[in-house]
């Protein structure tokens, strides 16, 4: 850690929520929101503790809130107990049984519906199933499903019964599921024989197969539940496989709720860790629930007529907050998707706001970006207009992006949430309250209500409006991680280091916050370069890159340079074909002279590559670690088998101008 990041980027739009939509909002206007806040820095406990008691039916009502004896392992709502899956589902049974909980639309268009009362049979039905299998209350059940209804039914299902689940991304290897296997000690594993993604059907269960027959730790796994997807043939192991289908023929489809104390652990989910081994980062039950809830209230501003798609995979931390608990748990409407954005065309998500009349839209950073790239005229080919309102999580968004996503997709009437939360954080932490806070294109803008966020130096000493520093939550939150599963230590130095007194979070990210007090996230920590002395974050520099008409995306790393400490080098997708020779050195100078003049001759990429696309997991995430690898000319070591498009390499590698 060394001194403050320098903020280059200069943003001077400002877009105040519209009065009809200040009237009708959950938060409606500035001073709702600052009340909410007040509220908060008065009696920080209280302020927690009250909303706990309003949003969450507790089966034993909690006595203390906070606990803070042994930080930083927090404990909230200790002696209270609940059952998430009963706050999801049966809260609604009386009230919305005939109200749709789930839209699926699976990668072929075809459309299945489920209202909450089948959705509470059908978790009952598996939670039986699991049951039936040995599962009991703590153990850990890891789960490797396409994105489907049977994803949130297995989710659901585990929280009924007191069954720790782990999800794993279904587009990660063998490697991965095993890793997961090992340090979770899950066991059950539920599967699919396949998925359909983009009009191609994709194996899932060899990778389960493989990852069970690798050395090591797996004998933990007693059975592998096998949900029938494609019909695609498989390998079956008899002593342990077993069809979903089969497991709960002739159970019963209800099944009481098994309450636990509200620090049972809900979920482990695992995020790369920066020594390749993965972190399994654990959450509560109630403390995680109560974030969700609240998110869902302030952040998405739901209401019972909105029909709400997140797109992320179950797989992530979003899936898993705006996809398999927060909505639920507010009784909304939702949509689940299985295919990608750009099948059968490019007009995919717009055709699917218009059918479903979605009126909350939730997406990624690089999913705008695509799109954008794939047809920037195309929204308005569709009616959008049931949309209300936009977010988009992930990673920060390009204020020209943000505008696109404004202008175009929400028609300048739907305010954008850009949310800023991680893995570890469990819900939103720093995003506009739509009804209240003006947007700022690609700010974060202000934190939630009873969230103490800052920006500090590397002494812990908070930096003055204007500077960048390291982002920090100075105060534990409910829904915060509890600890790295197996291994506390690592949780306290990868997340309250000694090195700002123990006493913060660390979010691991650059920020800066403005003379307004908006927050600016500028990229990692590890992605801030260091050129002749200036701090840059690469965020700014890859905003000022995108800005420019002919760029669709850009990934911006540094490498060791001779004269300047450290070099920018710029990873560019044109929204035209790849250009080469002669061609590839004039957009090349063209869009140096552009960044000196966006932001400064400090910030000039000193190489700018040029490819077809960049490399990304399956998520949407770009793999920044294989561009600074390419950028050093080194060989690459890392697993890649996470990439979306692995053949990317070698040609960014080849391309350089």
């Amino acid at each position: 850690m060394s001194s403050t990041i320098e903020s280059v980027l200069h943003e001077t739009r400002v877009f105040p929520p519209s009065p009809d939509f200040v009237a009708q909002a959950n938060v409606p206007g500035m001073a709702a929101y600052k009340e909410l806040c007040a509220k908060a820095e008065k009696d920080y406990v209280g302020f927690w503790g009250k909303l706990a008691h309003d949003n969450v039916i507790w089966k034993k009502q909690f006595t203390r809130v906070l606990d803070e004896s042994n930080a930083p392992f927090y404990k909230w709502f200790e002696d209270g107990e609940l059952n998430v899956s009963y706050n999801c589902l049966d809260r609604h049974l009386e009230s919305k049984p005939y109200k749709t909980a789930l839209i699926f639309e699976a990668d072929n268009g075809a459309v299945t519906t489920v209202t909450y009362k089948e959705l509470y049979h059908r978790v009952c039905a598996f939670a039986n199933g699991l049951k039936k299998l040995g599962v009991e209350k703590g153990d850990r059940v890891l789960i490797y499903l396409p994105m489907s209804i049977e994803a949130v039914v297995a989710m659901q299902a585990c929280a009924r019964i007191g069954a720790i689940h782990s999800v794993v991304f279904g587009g990660f290897s063998a490697k991965s599921v095993h890793e997961r296997i090992v340090d979770a000690q899950a066991r059950v594993v539920v599967t699919a024989d396949g998925q359909y993604r983009g009009g191609k059907e994709i194996a899932l269960k060899p990778a389960v197969d493989e990852a069970l027959g690798m050395d090591g730790g797996t004998a933990c796994v007693k059975h592998v539940v096998v949900y029938k997807r494609t019909g695609g043939e498989i390998t079956w192991n008899a002593s342990h496989d077993i069809w979903w289908h089969d497991l709960i023929a002739g159970l019963p489809d209800e099944c009481p709720p098994t309450y636990v104390g509200a620090e049972h652990p809900l979920f482990i989910l695992y995020t790369s860790g920066s020594t390749g081994k993965p972190k399994g980062v654990q959450h509560s039950s109630g403390g995680y629930l109560l974030g969700a809830i609240m998110s869902m209230k302030w952040v998405f501003d739901i209401k019972s007529n909105d029909v709400f798609w997140c797109t992320a995979d179950v797989g992530w931390v979003t899936g898993h907050t705006y996809v398999c608990y927060g909505p639920l748990a507010m009784g909304a409407t939702e949509v689940i998707f299985e295919g990608v954005p750009t099948y059968p065309d490019a007009g995919r998500f717009w055709k699917m706001i218009q059918d479903h009349k979605v009126t909350i839209f939730y997406t990624a950073p690089t999913a705008i970006r695509s799109l954008i790239k794939a047809g920037a005229d195309l929204p308005k080919n569709y009616d959008l207009s049931s949309l209300r309102l936009l977010g988009t999580v992930g990673e920060p968004i390009n204020p020209e992006a943000w505008m696109w996503y404004y202008t175009v997709v929400g028609q300048c009437r739907c305010p954008i949430v850009d949310a800023w939360w991680q893995t570890e954080t469990g819900s939103i932490m720093i995003s506009p309250l739509p009804g209240a806070v003006p947007l700022k294109p690609g700010s974060c803008t202000m934190p939630l209500p009873g969230v103490m966020a800052a920006i500090v130096d590397e002494t812990g000493h908070d930096v003055e409006l204007g500077k960048g520093g390291f982002l920090v939550i100075k105060k534990p939150w409910p829904s915060m991680i509890r600890t790295i599963w197996g291994d506390p230590e690592r949780f306290r130095k990868s997340y309250y280091p000694e090195e700002l007194g123990g006493k913060y979070y660390l979010a691991g990210d650059g920020a800066n916050r403005d003379l307004d007090g908006y927050f600016w996230i500028m990229g990692r920590i590890d992605d801030v370069l260091n050129v002749s002395g200036h701090r840059l974050g690469t965020m700014e520099i890859e905003s000022a890159l995108v800005a420019h008409p002919l760029v669709a995306e850009a990934a911006v790393v540094g490498r060791p340079d001779e004269m300047t400490g450290e070099a920018v080098c710029a990873f560019v997708v044109l929204k035209q074909t790849r250009p080469t020779g002669a061609e590839a050195k004039k957009i090349a100078d063209d869009l140096r002279a552009w960044v000196g003049k966006e932001i400064g001759p400090i910030a000039k990429p000193k190489d700018i590559r040029f490819g077809d696309n960049l490399p990304k997991t399956r998520s949407g995430k770009i793999m920044r670690r294989l561009l600074r690898s390419i950028a050093k000319g080194e060989e690459i070591t890392q697993d890649t088998t996470t990439l979306e498009n692995p053949a990317i390499l070698q040609q960014l590698k080849e391309s350089s101008s």
